[in-house]
């Protein structure tokens, strides 16, 4: 569990720089310039990620015990919840349509929706350290966000057509159904639905 918390503080850390140190991503790029500081804060990002995804990993093979039991039905809720998940973050990275716009901040909202998803079916005391350490990330960030917006410091997205909402669902619903049928399995040694395990 240690490791887990170690990478955890790491990743998280790593994106709550401009919430934490407001000023410290603007000099670093007035130091370095603005290509090196993203290429240096992506792979950090890609390397603690991994670092999450390992630890993870382990502290999954430790005798570690419950902290609560969900209840029956959690785990397809948390399938639903997945969906719409899912969605919001495939429209983050399109231009807006109607689900960036009301959301503000699709991506944010994303990991949000998968951390509290996957707190009401996993009860275990790793599984509880990460999802709810993202989801107040997500929470902190939202916040952030918003005080940004209110000093002119971001915008929020302007509407360009209702298509890439159509776009969104489309990608997220295939995307949806591949992590049920096999990738989540692979991925992280999990079937979303027992009846779906290999």
């Amino acid at each position: 569990m240690a490791l887990l918390v170690l990478s955890l503080i790491l990743f998280l850390g790593l994106h709550l720089i401009r919430v934490v140190v407001p000023g410290f991503r603007q000099a670093m790029i007035d130091r370095v310039g603005k290509p090196a500081w993203v290429v240096f804060h992506s792979i950090a990002s890609i390397l603690t990620l991994i670092f999450v995804i390992y630890a993870f990993g382990v502290a999954r093979s430790e005798p570690v015990g419950m902290l609560y039991n969900p209840p029956m039905g959690m785990t397809h809720l948390t399938v639903a919840l997945m969906l719409i998940a899912v969605i919001c973050l495939v429209s983050g990275f399109l231009p807006a349509g109607y689900i960036k716009t009301k959301t503000k901040h699709p991506i944010v909202l994303s990991v949000k929706i998968w951390a509290l998803a996957h707190l009401l079916s996993n009860g275990e005391a790793y599984s509880v350290l990460l999802f709810a350490a993202f989801l107040a990330w997500g929470v902190v960030v939202r916040i952030s966000l918003k005080r940004r917006q209110r000093r002119g410091e971001i915008t929020l997205p302007v509407f360009v057509s209702s298509k890439y909402d159509l776009y969104a669902v489309i990608v997220g619903v295939v995307v949806w159904a591949l992590m049920i049928w096999r990738v989540h399995e692979w991925l992280i040694g999990v079937a979303p639905l027992p009846m779906l395990a290999s």
